[in-house]
């Protein structure tokens, strides 16, 4: 039809920037760019555990503080696990795209990479279970390295699919 325009509905700049469908389509990126981020942290944590330097038991830590753990006692860890992938897909996104643009480095990928060395400052106090040694040393590089890879991933993501210079959330 004559003055119609085509524009893609997957398009980042096709929605507006106070609409609600924009502030979806944020959603779907951070969650999109947490399950990602999430994957890769996971595949190196279970390197970790190959290597005597990570116990993927640990996270159900999470399930006994919450006392998740007496519903489903079998399955405390696949709930732990759960609990991180949640975490890795809602929470660590929508802060990462309230406060990315205030860390250090021009593009979201380098930005994701020093807020991943932020939440490693707590992840590795609050998983520790008695490593010493070489396996202190494995769980600390691990950890580390794990989390560097989920801050890149987590911005890298922002950078390919995101189309707006500021997220809404």
């Amino acid at each position: 039809m004559p003055g119609e325009t085509d524009v893609d509905p997957l398009s980042a700049s096709s929605y507006d920037n106070d609409s609600m469908s924009g502030i979806i389509f944020d959603g779907v990126i951070g969650a999109i760019s947490g399950a990602v981020g999430t994957a890769v942290m996971t595949v190196v944590l279970l390197i970790g555990t190959s290597l005597g330097g990570f116990d993927i038991e640990s996270l159900s830590m999470v399930v006994d503080l919450i006392g998740l753990s007496a519903v489903a006692p079998a399955y405390s860890v696949v709930i732990g696990y759960l609990l991180f992938l949640a975490g890795g897909m809602v929470t660590w996104p929508l802060l990462f795209a309230s406060i990315g643009r205030y860390l250090p480095g021009e593009t979201w990928a380098r930005q994701g990479a020093f807020f991943g060395f932020i939440l490693w400052t707590g992840f590795v106090l609050a998983f520790y279970t008695g490593y010493a040694g070489i396996e202190l040393a494995v769980y600390v590089a691990v950890t580390f390295l794990g989390h560097l890879a989920y801050g890149f991933c987590l911005g890298a993501v922002f950078d390919y699919l995101g189309g707006r210079e500021e997220p809404l959330v």
